[in-house]
Order: structure tokens, then sequence, then C-alpha cells
């Protein structure tokens, strides 16, 4: 592939196009899959070429036949609760995460044919790297082993180029030799990366590839930044602000004060979280005052929805972060259209990738390593 050449690719567990958005216009999307409605809407909502390229349904009711040609990427964002923290950490066995499989089968059946994806994303949470001790993570290596890919993973935080911490790793695998001039250090292999890659067996370990991806230039943004208008938000009463300032443990909302104090204002974003104290659970509300949101989530009932904590010469108020907000932490352009209900819009956006991440990742290593103008490592 030259550079001139315009890169296709499949794109599973697609949600509202997240994927796509950060691979840009310089990619031909040949086809998408998501089984969710309400993220199925808002993708062909936003893509008006969706009839021709997006299937709404399961996973494993596709076959090798829905695929067109021979994509130069598959990009995978398999569902993750099982691998997160605060999920059942089920692993790749789990009922959710077991839709990779579903996934791995196409691909399986693609190789079979000649036509394997050239290269391959599989994006999920950092508990990949540590589900069942490793031994998922060793499993999904294996997986792309038996297949002929060589892979290496980097761990991305998006708070690099956005206001939100959402730190994800990101497994690139390739059916070529790896490229000499895309190897090498990088800021993202992360300890946790290091520590998973050094418990894989030797005939996995040989097939391991440092992808050297650069850090970014500085985030310029911050939460602060990205927030609506006070008068067009919905703000919570007095009451419910308090009962806030009430579950905050003496240590968060003496950090609070302090940070009003000391500018004037203080704006932090809030999550509702169960800890243990002298042995009773208490519900606690946890502010964080480093300019970042904590990371977006679907909305699972009212207390996983994150909220804002604003204090200033007004006084102190709360509210719930708003769909355009959480939209703007994704990366989304203001042009993307929504979903109309604020769960539906939570919904999409908190089960996505962040559309920066993938524009970095796209520009510095995916083009480059598909482009094959680099010398080569050669193969085991």
């Amino acid at each position: 592939m030259s550079r001139n050449h315009r890169p296709s690719f499949y794109e599973f567990f697609a949600g509202g196009g997240m994927a796509r958005l950060g691979l840009g216009d310089g990619w031909d999307c040949a086809f998408a899959n998501d089984f969710d409605p309400v993220k199925a809407r808002a993708y062909r909502a936003n893509f008006p070429d969706a009839a021709d390229h997006f299937h709404e349904g399961d996973v494993w009711k596709l076959g090798t036949a829905h695929l067109p040609g021979q994509a130069d990427l598959a990009w995978a964002s398999s569902p993750c609760q099982d691998f997160s923290l605060a999920g059942a950490r089920a692993g790749l066995a789990g009922g959710r995460s077991s839709a990779f499989f579903g996934f791995w089968r196409l691909v399986q059946g693609l190789n079979a044919e000649g036509r394997a994806p050239k290269a391959i994303v599989i994006e999920n949470v950092v508990g990949l790297l540590t589900s069942h001790g490793g031994a998922d993570f060793q499993a999904l290596c294996q997986a792309l082993a038996d297949e002929g890919y060589h892979f290496g993973a980097l761990e991305i935080d998006a708070a690099r180029f956005v206001p939100q911490s959402r730190p994800r790793v990101f497994v690139v695998a390739t059916k070529a030799a790896p490229p000499i001039g895309l190897t090498g250090q990088s800021p993202f292999h992360s300890r946790a990366l290091i520590e998973a890659q050094g418990r894989l067996p030797a005939h996995l370990a040989v097939r391991w590839v440092w992808w050297s991806l650069p850090a970014p230039p500085a985030r310029n943004t911050d939460l602060a930044s990205l927030l609506e208008d006070d008068g067009v938000v919905a703000w919570r009463s007095p009451a419910q602000t308090q009962a806030l300032l009430d579950q905050m443990s003496p240590l968060h909302r003496r950090r609070f004060d302090v940070e009003r104090a000391a500018k004037g204002q203080a704006i932090g974003a809030a999550y509702r979280r169960i800890r243990t104290e002298n042995g009773v659970r208490v519900q606690r509300a946890e502010v964080r005052l480093d300019g970042l949101a904590g990371c977006l989530r679907t909305p699972a009932g009212g207390s996983s929805r994150q909220m804002l904590l604003v204090g200033d010469g007004a006084g102190l108020r709360s509210r719930l972060i708003s769909p355009r907000e959480s939209a703007r932490l994704m990366g989304l352009p203001e042009t993307y259209v929504l979903p109309p209900s604020a769960n539906g819009a939570l919904h999409v956006t908190g089960d996505g990738v962040a559309v920066p991440v993938v524009a970095w990742l796209s520009e510095n290593l995916l083009r480059p390593l598909l482009a094959g103008d680099f010398g080569v490592i050669a193969a085991e």
C-alpha cells in the first residue's frame, strides 16, 4: 500500500462510529457492525453512507460472506465490562466479552479464505492485561499468533488528548513482519503492559512488537473549557448539592475548599463510590480537581452518572454532566448527532473510544504500518 492509497477497514462493535471518526476521511469503511439499537441509530444518524455497509445485529450471526474484499484493517472495540475493575472480571469466558470470539471466528474464516485483514486493532480496558492473572491477555496473544500475526500493545490514556481520564489498551497486530521504523521505546509502554508482556511464554514473546508511538503535543484544554454555559443546563437543588457535600470525606471536602479559596473558583468532577471505612460500607462522593473528568461510563443507574461540583462567588452548586459535554470529552465534533435522550447519548459516548486517540494512532502508526515504507524485522 502506498501513502496515496486509501486503506479500507472493518469496524466491529462500532457503537456510534468513534473509531471511524478517528481514522478520518483518509480511510474507507467497508463494513461496520453493532448489535445495540441505540448505538446503531447514532451511527446511521452520523454517517449518510451507513446503508451501504452498516450491519445491525449479533456478531455471532455474521459470516465471512458479509465482509467484502480484503480489508487493510479490522478494528474491534469488543465489550469490556468483564475486564473492567467495575465489572465481574469474568474474562474472555464472560458472557459479554465472549463477543470477542464472535469477531475472532470471522478473522479465522477470512484467514482460511486468504483475505485476512493486514492489520488488527483490539481496544479494551486496562484490566485486560491482568484479567485472570494475565491468562486472558495470553489467550488473546495466542489467538493472534495462531492466525500468523505479530502483535504488541500500547496503553493510552485519553487524558493526553482530552480532559477525561480514560486509560485503554490498544493491541496492534500485523500480518507482515514488523517495520523497524515503527518499533522501539514509547511513552505508552506502561508498567502494567511491560509486566503483561513479561508473563508471556517464549513462543508468544518472540512474536511481540514494541510499537513506537510518539507522545502527542501537550493538551491545551481542561474540563472547565468544555462546559456549557450555566444558563442552558439544569442545576440540582440546594438540598441535593448539600447531600453531595455531606457524602464527601473530610479530606475531599477540605481539598475542594482550599482550591476555591486559592483560586476563587473550584470545579470538580464527582462520582459516588462505595468505600469501606472502619469495616462499614459507605457511599462517598469523590471529587477530582485536576482539570479532568473521570472516565465516562454508560448510565446504569443514577450512581454511575458523573456530576460537577462548582464553588465560586455565586455559592455552591452541582449538576450532572450533560450529553454534549460528554461528547466533547470523547473528542466528538459539535456536529455529531447525539441520541435525543440523555441516557441514550451517554450510552453512546460512555461506551466509545476517544476520537483523538484513534486519530493519533492512525497518523503515527497504522497508516505508516500499512504504507510499508519502513525497513522490516525479519519474520521468525
